[in-house]
């Protein structure tokens, strides 16, 4: 008998959706098993029956309930709370379900902040109120959906691999909950390192590391020794999926920033950088772009509203 799978999409860009399309010839194989019941991005169920009658949200039993995005606005929050009834397990898939994700960003001002800029104050937008119809009422902020319910297991990532996908909805389906790794960027990194204290300062990524392109990553120094903000020590590993290779964004010469998260669940990557840095001496008052480091998991209260200058 075929798993029942329903997915939905909540605050995200969909990206989730593509990297499980990019899971490619295994994906064929993966659903051989199981039946789709309700994936809007990809099934054209109606939330309000077929015909649309219906006067409220209707989602199928399923086994598997995959919920992508985090929960901005009101409607988003009853199609979670639905899919966490209707699901006997429910999982966080991607980074904006698990830790806010970008749309977190935003929790770093008020809604009125949001609405006064984009309804009155935008260049070329001519001013409006805030509205009030259609449009599904916000809620104070971006939350993460263990915030508002019940989650079962979680598949990082921005997106989260093609491989890593693979391997959790391959468990999921013999009814196994997938584990996470606690295991950090850094100790999935090749990259050379010469020990505590090599870091003096750490600077913004505005120019290329120091590296030889015909040389394996292995001969590269470390990119937060070169001194700039690479979130590996804070960021948990797995953007390689089961390929075992080196983190994706350190395989290009380019800093972690951070999209899987932090290392263990409740993590603060934040404060946990903060440490890092203050055990090698740096000084973290000149660290630059700090809520930066909260880029990818600034849901859980970890951004808030910025301190109002008073007139």
């Amino acid at each position: 008998m075929p798993v029942k799978i329903a997915a939905e999409s909540l605050s995200g860009c969909s990206g989730c959706e593509m990297s499980l399309l990019d899971i490619g010839a295994g994906l064929l194989g993966l659903l051989s098993k199981v039946e789709i019941v309700h994936m809007p991005v990809l099934v054209d169920h109606k939330y309000f029956g077929e015909d649309g009658g219906g006067d409220r949200i209707d989602i199928p039993r399923a086994d598997i309930g995959l919920i992508t995005g985090g929960i901005r606005n009101r409607e988003q929050l009853r199609i979670a709370e639905l899919m966490r009834e209707r699901c006997r397990v429910v999982v966080a898939m991607g980074t904006c379900a698990g830790y806010g994700g970008i749309p977190a960003l935003i929790n770093l001002f008020e809604n009125r902040d949001l609405f006064g800029r984009y309804y009155r104050t935008t260049e070329g937008t001519d001013a409006a109120p805030d509205p009030d119809r259609v449009v599904p009422a916000l809620l104070d902020r971006t939350y993460a959906l263990d915030e508002k319910i019940k989650v079962d297991a979680w598949i990082p990532g921005c997106p989260p691999h093609p491989g890593g996908i693979a391997s959790a909805l391959g468990l999921l389906i013999k009814g196994k909950i997938p584990a996470l790794p606690v295991q950090s960027v850094c100790d999935s990194c090749p990259a050379r390192r010469e020990g505590k204290g090599a870091v003096q300062r750490v600077r913004r990524f505005l120019r290329n590391a120091r590296y030889s392109a015909d040389q394996p990553l292995s001969d590269m120094q470390c990119l937060l020794e070169q001194g700039f903000l690479c979130l590996g020590p804070v960021t948990l590993a797995g953007c390689s999926g089961s390929s075992g290779g080196p983190p994706r964004c350190i395989e290009a010469r380019v800093p972690c920033r951070g999209c899987y998260g932090p290392v263990r669940r409740g993590g603060n990557q934040l404060l946990d950088m903060l440490n890092a840095l203050a055990s090698n001496g740096v000084e973290i008052r000149n660290l630059p772009d700090r809520f930066s480091v909260l880029r990818f998991s600034g849901a859980h209260s970890r951004l808030r509203p910025l301190a109002r200058k008073k007139k």
